[in-house]
């Protein structure tokens, strides 16, 4: 898939300093019960990347859990949500994403935050040496939402999915084991970041905007007459409903072309990835398939759908050389 310029830019940085490793003062919260919060955190959060993460050997499934948590915590505070459910219109949002920051930067400098989720992130990234700007990166998304911030073109949207989304698939593929000047995995494991939140957007339009926020471009919605203050207008159902398709067919292409970096991965990590990129996948699938009944409930999978892609991943991590080539 093709990116903005100073999007491929970013996939070949990865060059900035690496955290400290922090000090272990009597009273920190273990290793152990951070391990044990993340797990409870991604099981709550997410069902479809719980599930997948559990194919992970356990050194990877643990630094994965962790990372999940910080990311998880960050979408919490900015979006007024509780382990990604029930959002609500933010008074403060320049408040918490001063939180955020403060957090992530006492964490990374080895302080104790009394918040496990940003001390998980110290402990990931002091063992993968996730670069601090993948970091920065991430949380420049939420400055955008604390911004007000709207996308105006494709491309536009484009960047806000690299920051909230595209960057996390690349911190993952550090905690993979994937090396930071891998740029050509990395931009697969971009690609499948972007196809996740192009299909999150696609599946809660009607909640976003019940919550004062609308990630369709400007441009997307001048071209079907739809009031960018008022997209979920009666009137406009079908249009919307047309631009959810949009969406999902964009997801579907970046989750093609994530797939073709799987190759690079081991084994285990590759069936988690190809299993959560087909569960993801329906998602969006669906939303396409929902038309206008997608705007008025959440889409979501069933426990024998991810079942279902927990064995068809097995079989594509085995062929995966076969069936993805070369991720360049």
């Amino acid at each position: 898939m093709g990116f903005p310029v100073s999007m491929k830019d970013d996939a070949a940085r990865g060059n900035g300093p690496t955290p400290s490793p922090s000090r272990k003062r009597e009273g920190d919260p273990s290793r152990a019960a951070l391990v044990a919060q993340a797990r409870e955190t991604i099981v709550k959060g997410s069902q479809s990347f719980a599930m997948a993460s559990k194919i992970f050997d356990r050194e990877t499934r643990e630094r994965v859990w962790l990372l999940y948590a910080w990311c998880r915590r960050c979408d919490d505070l900015a979006d007024g949500q509780a382990l990604g459910h029930d959002m609500t219109e933010v008074a403060d949002p320049q408040a918490r994403l001063e939180e955020i920051r403060s957090k992530t930067d006492a964490a990374l400098a080895g302080e104790t935050t009394g918040d496990n989720c940003f001390d998980a992130l110290a402990v990931v990234a002091n063992e993968c040496g996730i670069p601090r700007d993948y970091i920065d990166d991430h949380i420049a998304g939420f400055a955008l939402d604390a911004d007000g911030w709207v996308p105006e073109s494709e491309e536009d949207l484009l960047r806000y999915c690299y920051h909230v989304a595209g960057i996390v698939g690349m911190m993952m593929a550090i905690v993979m084991d994937v090396a930071p000047d891998d740029e050509a995995t990395l931009n697969r494991a971009k690609d499948l970041g972007l196809a996740f939140q192009l299909a999150n957007i696609a599946r809660d339009i009607g909640e976003d905007a019940a919550n004062g926020r609308c990630y369709l471009p400007r441009d997307w919605l001048a071209e079907k007459d739809i009031d960018p203050d008022n997209p979920i207008d009666p009137a406009h159902r079908p249009a919307l409903a047309a631009l959810a398709g949009r969406l999902a067919e964009m997801a579907g292409k970046y989750e093609e072309s994530a797939r073709r970096g799987t190759p690079e991965l081991p084994f285990r990590s590759a069936w988690a990835v190809l299993a959560a990129a087909g569960i993801y996948g329906d998602i969006a699938r669906k939303v396409a398939a929902s038309g206008e009944a997608a705007l008025d409930k959440r889409v979501f999978t069933t426990r024998r759908e991810k079942f279902r892609w927990l064995r068809r991943g097995f079989q594509q991590a085995r062929n995966r050389h076969r069936l993805y080539g070369d991720p360049r």
